[in-house]
């Protein structure tokens, strides 16, 4: 009996919060469920949905591998020049040597899919056949159904940080409240908290912000002192 495996991430653009990629294993007969029961890409779904597709995805599944990166991490492997494709591809290859299954479907973040199929391929150590696709979520059930379990995954770390941190916001630099929460934070603390990318450009934009305004203050009150 075939297994295959799919594999997707969530959390690549945030500046709030970890990178997450799943890795969802099944026996190829059981594709068809996850097709039935609504297995796409998970920004398509509403969060309510997703939450009970997860649940179903969970009993589907014969096994699944979460693996986070934490921003600290995000961080280093940024100080090593291994960018955002490269970390990923380290990541799905894990994935892959943990599942071991016959066939991996994964969702390409790279636009050169032979060089990255490559690049995975050189760190599997089964024989693992590799399908690497753009869009890969909408095609195969078993890849909507790691992007379902990843999206899940994160958007439950985001609540934990909202509850026990008090971070407000989704995490993503495009969201006017997670900006408005990293100003404040700034306001107070001279660096941002370990659950945040501080190498994003949006984390290094605000501190520099940050140092303007203080500059600013300080020639103003120069200003102001008499001759």
């Amino acid at each position: 009996m075939a297994l295959i495996a799919g594999i997707e991430e969530a959390g690549r653009g945030p500046v709030v919060g970890p990178l997450v990629i799943a890795g969802i294993l099944i026996e190829e007969e059981k594709e068809e469920e996850l097709r039935k029961m609504g297995a796409r890409d998970s920004k398509e779904i509403s969060p309510k949905q997703r939450e009970l597709l997860c649940s179903k995805i969970e009993k589907t599944a014969k096994d699944i591998v979460i693996i986070k990166v934490a921003p600290c991490r995000i961080d280093k492997y940024g100080e090593e020049k291994i960018n955002l494709n490269k970390l990923e591809g380290m990541k799905f290859a894990e994935v892959i040597n943990h599942l071991k299954p016959d066939k991996a479907f994964i969702d390409s973040p790279d636009v050169n899919l032979v060089k990255f199929r490559e690049f995975i391929k050189n760190m599997v150590t089964t024989g693992t056949e590799i399908v690497l696709e753009h869009k890969a979520e909408n095609k195969y059930p078993v890849v909507g159904a790691a992007s379902i379990v990843a999206k899940v995954t994160r958007d439950n770390d985001i609540k934990e940080l909202q509850k026990k941190k008090g971070f407000r916001g989704s995490g993503y630099p495009s969201d006017p409240e997670t900006i408005s929460w990293l100003r404040e934070w700034l306001k107070t603390n001279d660096e941002f908290p370990d659950f945040v990318r501080k190498s994003w450009a949006t984390a290094r934009e605000l501190k520099r912000e940050k140092k303007q305004g203080r500059l600013l203050d300080f020639f103003a009150k120069i200003k102001k002192k008499p001759c």
